[in-house]
């Protein structure tokens, strides 16, 4: 297995496991989920303008990425630019969350033939320790309805929550930690 940031080769093995784990294909959804759509196009400057896609892939198939980008990166979404309205009312460690001294993180997504292996956490930190040279802090949102991504974000690595937040009818943990733990 290969952890590494990914290139405009991976690209389309990336959209193929969001697209398979995206809310809006998956039928069991305490199994875990992503809510983030994402074109080739969006994916490529994620890939080349902010390198904040990290990967793992074995014999070149995709089975794992966490996305990572500035707030700038993600205020063209509707869902991102509400969060960068709402971060100033959230903060970590008695620290306020700003769009200087912190990022987004996520989706993050596992693929079912590997989950429970340790690859979830290996992909975390080697996402977050591709952002501390930028930022300080990482934060993220969890949709209340996904417990499964819950319990890994609070059991298996040290995010915090720092409050919940409502969008679009639905409610969020939006959950913040820094850069520097490994």
């Amino acid at each position: 297995m290969i952890i590494t940031q990914a290139t405009l080769e991976d690209e389309l093995g990336i959209l193929a496991l969001l697209k398979a784990n995206h809310v809006s294909n998956v039928v069991d959804k305490t199994d875990g989920f992503v809510t983030t759509n994402m074109t080739n196009q969006q994916l490529a400057a994620l890939i080349t303008k902010e390198n904040g896609v990290t990967i793992a892939k074995e014999n070149e198939k995709v089975l794992a990425f966490a996305m990572a980008a500035s707030w700038d990166f993600w205020s063209e979404w509707p869902f991102f630019a509400y969060m960068i309205e709402q971060l100033p009312i959230f903060s970590f460690v008695n620290q306020p969350l700003t769009t200087e001294n912190s990022y987004q993180y996520g989706p993050i997504c596992v693929d079912k033939s590997v989950r429970g292996s340790g690859l979830f956490e290996q992909v975390f930190y080697a996402s977050l320790s591709s952002m501390k040279n930028r930022f300080p802090l990482m934060v993220t949102f969890i949709n209340q309805v996904n417990p499964r991504s819950f319990a890994a974000h609070t059991k298996k690595v040290p995010m915090t929550l720092s409050g919940t937040f409502q969008f679009n009818q639905n409610d969020y943990y939006l959950m913040a930690c820094p850069t520097d733990l490994k």
